[in-house]
């Protein structure tokens, strides 16, 4: 079942991961999808990858954190594809692995920029075009750390989700009225490259950290991308028409404990 035909996506962060899956999923679903990303090579490869299959996909370049970048993405997507239906806010980096105080202001700015500014940054463009749509669509990609301490580190991370955690509802409230819905996704620890990235070159800590987030995990496994994606295309369909303002979480059990 097509429960997306006509509509049109804008996905960022779609050259891997979550990303990823869901441009495949939402483009499965029948949607048109743009892929933006900073990796154009990969994030081709995924458009081409759908045009293959028969799907209407094409790319553009996006760092979130510029707004003359936000405003040309929508630009081309609306003149490429016809507009925008849906709009994932998904790019994403890593968490700093240390304590807040042992953060540095470069990093914090750096994880703010991109997972807090660009996901503001990305409502604020679309707007007018998701506000044509008559039945649109935005979620935001959060986290479990969103919501929760996690281990004690990585403030900036956890300060940004929860920011768009809250940025959600508020938007949710904003346009609940005019035909947008905003929700939030809230993943959990997912087997994505982002995830396996070491930044510190150190495999013992690597191996330590990820048995650590499956001691933590109920199901005790890591969720798969397409599961994360299958809740973005239940949040951007019709059957979710009476859902904005909420939060999913795709985690395992993580936040029952």
């Amino acid at each position: 079942m097509e429960r997306l035909a006509g509509r049109v996506a804008l996905i960022t962060g779609a050259a891997s991961g979550i990303g990823k899956a869901t441009a495949e999923r939402l483009a499965a679903e029948g949607a048109a999808v743009m892929i933006t990303d900073v990796d154009d090579e990969s994030g081709k490869a995924v458009a081409g990858g759908l045009s293959a299959r028969g799907r209407e996909a094409a790319y553009l370049h996006l760092d979130v954190v510029s707004e003359q970048e936000w405003q040309q993405a929508v630009e081309g997507t609306v003149g490429q594809l016809g507009g925008l239906d849906i709009l994932v806010n998904n790019a994403g980096v890593r968490g700093e692995p240390e304590p807040v105080e042992e953060t540095s202001l470069a990093d914090w700015d750096r994880s703010i920029a991109v997972l807090q500014t660009g996901v503001f940054l990305g409502m604020k463009w679309a707007a007018p075009a998701l506000l044509k749509s008559g039945h649109a669509s935005v979620v935001n990609i959060s986290s479990v750390f969103g919501s929760s301490g996690g281990f004690g580190t990585s403030p900036a991370y956890h300060a940004a989700k929860g920011a768009v955690r809250i940025l959600t509802k508020t938007a949710a409230l904003r346009w609940a009225k005019r035909g947008i819905r905003v929700n939030s996704v809230h993943p959990g620890f997912i087997d994505t490259p982002l995830l396996h990235a070491d930044p510190a070159g150190n495999p013992a800590d690597s191996a330590r950290f990820h048995q650590a987030i499956l001691d933590v995990t109920p199901m005790g496994r890591l969720g798969r991308p397409e599961e994360v994606a299958a809740g973005v295309a239940y949040l951007a369909s019709d059957e979710a028409a009476f859902v904005t303002g909420s939060e999913l979480y795709i985690d395992g059990g993580y936040m029952a404990r």
